[in-house]
């Protein structure tokens, strides 16, 4: 019995021998180089983004404040008094009407910009795919608005949307029509800043599309009109689903950039009338750099955004397989 024992572990000894290593061992010996360009952008990518991710996340799971955390005052350190409070932070939150309220809005602010940059970008790619005079100075001043600092163009609009003085008013004023307070009103505020978002975001939505619309064969197009179809049946069978590897990539970008975009929210209402136009990022800055700076609610604010984010595109990916896109 002890001989047979033996044997059998000897066989499963020179079974894992002939087995050879890993498939990670087995990659890094065949990709060395590989491994060895990538190691900088991970090791850069752990430092930038890695350890403040964990440290915020570990900062939300405290009571930290600028009252309790620790820091050093000329030849004086105060030390850290806060402590470990769990999922507190996230109950308060979640359990409170303020963020729902600013999640309502921060989805009716991201699914109108997205929806409005798909559709303004589509029709002007399908525009510009055509024969134009004068083609290329288009394509250069639509990309124009992509070009300018998000910064440099809030200030711009915050300049036309001003009461008193601003471009659009006056424009108004030259209709015979009355001035708005765009700023000062939640609905206008609100319509205000999708207008800004949409204007930034176009450009950038239309040159993929483009790109896209580039890469569907002409044959395609001319075996249709052959076949007596109209330009809204070529558009809905052959552009539609030819764009739809670049729609699905184009959509999941623009949806978390719209999410996350803070500049425009803050630079041009300042989060205002009130908190009106604040959406969940603004707020959470806001949480962490006024007033009595409370740094583990900001975190809780933060992780929340990020898993809702994570949960998005996972979600959208699956529906793109399910539906047979190899995205």
């Amino acid at each position: 019995m002890a001989v047979s024992t033996r044997n059998a572990t000897a066989a499963g000894a020179r079974g894992r021998r002939r087995a050879g290593p890993g498939p990670l061992r087995r990659s890094f010996g065949t990709h060395w180089y590989a491994w060895a360009m990538v190691a900088p952008v991970l090791a850069v990518m752990l430092v930038l983004i890695g350890w403040p991710l964990a440290r915020g996340v570990y900062l939300s799971l405290t009571d930290a404040t600028e009252a309790n955390i620790g820091r050093t005052i000329g030849v004086n350190v105060i030390p850290s008094t806060y402590e470990f409070v769990g999922l507190d932070n996230y109950l308060r939150i979640l359990t409170s009407d303020l963020f729902w309220d600013k999640l309502l809005w921060t989805v009716i602010w991201t699914a109108a910009c997205v929806a409005l940059h798909y559709g303004v970008g589509l029709a002007l790619a399908v525009m510009l795919n055509r024969k134009l005079r004068f083609r290329s100075v288009y394509r250069v001043l639509l990309i124009l608005p992509w070009a300018v600092p998000a910064f440099v163009a809030a200030f711009v609009w915050r300049y036309l949307y001003n009461s008193d003085y601003g471009v659009v008013n006056g424009m108004l004023k030259l209709a015979g029509l009355g001035p708005v307070g765009w700023l000062d009103d939640p609905l206008t505020a609100k319509v205000a800043v999708i207008a800004v978002n949409v204007w930034i975001g176009v450009p950038f939505t239309m040159v993929a599309l483009l790109g896209g619309l580039q890469s569907i064969p002409a044959e395609l197009y001319e075996a249709a009109e052959v076949d007596g179809a109209g330009p809204w049946q070529r558009f809905r069978a052959i552009t539609l689903p030819g764009l739809r590897q670049v729609s699905s990539t184009v959509i999941l970008l623009g949806t978390i950039w719209t999410f996350n975009m803070f500049p425009i929210i803050f630079l041009v209402t300042r989060g205002g009338p009130g908190s009106e136009t604040e959406i969940l990022v603004t707020y959470a800055f806001r949480e962490a750099f006024t007033g009595i700076r409370d740094y583990s609610g900001s975190a809780a604010w933060g992780v929340i955004i990020l898993l809702m984010l994570v949960v998005l595109a996972v979600g959208y990916r699956r529906t793109l397989r399910s539906q047979g896109d190899p995205w």
